[in-house]
């Protein structure tokens, strides 16, 4: 009897057991059909506002979205573009763009801007926003403006035309290339050259400054903006520079003994000169450079040499100029492309290293046949003018000299008696037997300059750059044409008449010794 009381209990707590067990099962059914009911309501109201704004063709904002701070919750694209374009163009007049690079700026008005529409395609792209992704994350987003809301900005750019074009004028003037490091020439200073450093290359970053405007036009109409640059540093080696010119040559003359108009043609010839700077190749003529010696131009009458003989003219003295300009290229290992001698040898070099100029038919021409720029400085002062030739530097332990040669001396012929016909020098003589000397004959010679290339002291190589004959020159003595009054008796003329010169083994050696000693230096007999 026991045993089936206690399996009646069993049974009993069992089934109440299940009882609960039931009613729990029943009652999470009807929470889960209620919250999926709830989730079903909502995602259909959603859906419902989700459509109602994305029907194809018909698409219109969402609620509670705005542009520019402007509600178009509800309006068309159309719509939308009509009202934002509207007051971004009442706004035009107060936008001002100012850009900034180190110490410039630049202002843009609204109204230096024609009138552009941009702003379609932006509103377009704007009224798709939370269309076009996934269907859940879309109806997140739309739900979250109709909450929330959201404001889109539209850059004011977009309503001005020829912006690229305004931007680019500016860029020009920031903009700059690259300028390599050179050497200044300066030949009046001590510090002959010093070294330009150039300038770094500085571009624009235009796609970041673009980038910039236009943000800063989305939040503001007044915007100031620091114009990115990219700067290139030049590397330069300022020693390297330096050493890359050296002093090729130097050469000068005395003039102490001058008058001073002849000084005075001697510097202007000279100055015209100096601080030039002869490129590989180039072609310098010296009456070019000097332009024609007048007295408006500043020269004066000297002595000049007019058929062997000294004879006053404008720019008297200009020779000394052209032959050191002449003698210091040489050293210099420049080519000479035209040279001529005088008529009678200068007394301020030796023979074949003399450079005659006259504006009709002489002149001087050299080329600079170097790889690099050659640099002409020139000096005067009250006893000397100098010139000075820069350039590259020659091959190591390599030096330039100069040598004159007397081949022959050329005999001269002695005096030539000339009539005074035409009376020019009635004042003096008149009566036959009376003479007066105009000119004294010369001997004249045939000479040759070489240069000399010198390796380390010792003679590599000579070369014959010059072959002139100096030709002599007779002595002209005038007479007078009148016979003399009966009885008149003439007095004894102090003019002796020079007869042909004989030139013998000693008269030679006499010559060769009066050069040499003329040109102690310069003189190889």
């Amino acid at each position: 009897m026991k045993k089936e009381k206690n399996k009646n209990k069993e049974t009993k707590t069992q089934n109440k057991s299940a009882e609960k067990q039931d009613k729990k099962k029943k009652g999470k059914g009807i929470l889960w059909f209620l919250g999926v009911s709830a989730m079903s309501v909502t995602l259909l109201l959603s859906c419902q506002f989700f459509f109602e704004n994305t029907i194809t063709g018909k698409e219109r904002f969402y609620e509670n979205t705005k542009i520019n701070g402007i509600d178009v919750g509800g309006m068309s694209i159309a719509e939308a573009e009509n009202v934002v374009l509207t007051d971004m163009l009442n706004s035009k007049k107060e936008i001002e763009i100012e850009l900034v690079s180190k110490d410039k700026s630049w202002v843009l008005n609204g109204n230096d801007f024609e009138v552009s529409n941009k702003i379609q395609p932006v509103i377009a792209q704007v009224s798709r926003y939370g269309k076009d992704g996934n269907f859940f994350q879309n109806l997140s987003k739309a739900k979250k403006i109709k909450e929330e809301g959201k404001d889109f900005l539209v850059s004011y750019t977009n309503v001005l035309a020829n912006v690229d074009e305004k931007i680019d004028e500016i860029i020009e003037e920031v903009e700059q290339e690259a300028k390599p490091a050179s050497l200044v020439f300066q030949p009046d200073e001590s510090e002959v050259f010093k070294v330009d450093e150039g300038q770094n290359a500085i571009l624009v970053n235009r796609d970041l400054l673009y980038q910039e405007i236009d943000n800063a036009l989305k939040v503001n109409k007044k915007v100031k903006i620091e114009i990115p640059i990219i700067e290139i540093e030049n590397q330069i080696d300022v020693e390297a520079l330096k050493n890359s010119v050296v002093k090729r040559s130097e050469f000068s003359t005395s003039y102490i003994k001058s008058s001073a108009s002849r000084k005075n043609n001697i510097k202007r010839a000279l100055e015209s000169f100096n601080g030039m700077i002869v490129e590989p190749g180039e072609t310098v003529s010296f009456n070019e450079t000097t332009g024609p010696r007048t007295e408006e131009a500043g020269y004066n009458n000297a002595h000049i040499i007019v058929g062997g003989v000294y004879v006053d003219g404008v720019g008297g003295g200009v020779c000394q100029a052209s032959t050191t300009l002449y003698n210091a290229l040489l050293l210099a290992d420049i080519d000479i492309l035209s040279v001529n001698h005088h008529s009678l040898p200068a007394s301020y070099v030796p023979l074949s290293f003399d450079a005659m100029v006259s504006g009709s038919y002489s002149d001087l021409v050299f080329q600079n046949n170097t790889d690099n720029p050659i640099y002409i400085k020139t000096y005067a002062d009250e006893s000397e003018i100098k010139v000075e030739i820069y350039g590259q530097k020659f091959d190591d332990g390599i030096t330039i000299k100069r040598r004159a040669e007397l081949v022959k001396v050329l005999p001269h012929n002695g005096d030539k008696v000339v009539a005074d016909s035409k009376g020019e020098y009635s004042n003096k003589i008149l009566y036959k037997g009376e003479y007066l000397r105009i000119k004294y004959p010369r001997e004249g010679y045939e000479s040759k300059g070489y240069l000399q290339y010198y390796k380390n002291g010792e003679l590599v190589e000579e070369k014959e750059i010059r072959h002139d004959f100096y030709q002599a020159q007779d002595g002209v003595v005038m007479e007078g044409v009148e016979d003399p009054v009966y009885g008149m008796t003439i007095p004894a003329s102090e003019v002796k008449i020079i007869k042909p010169q004989k030139i013998s083994k000693e008269s030679e050696e006499s010559v060769r010794n009066k050069l040499a000693k003329t040109n102690p230096s310069e003189y190889n007999p």
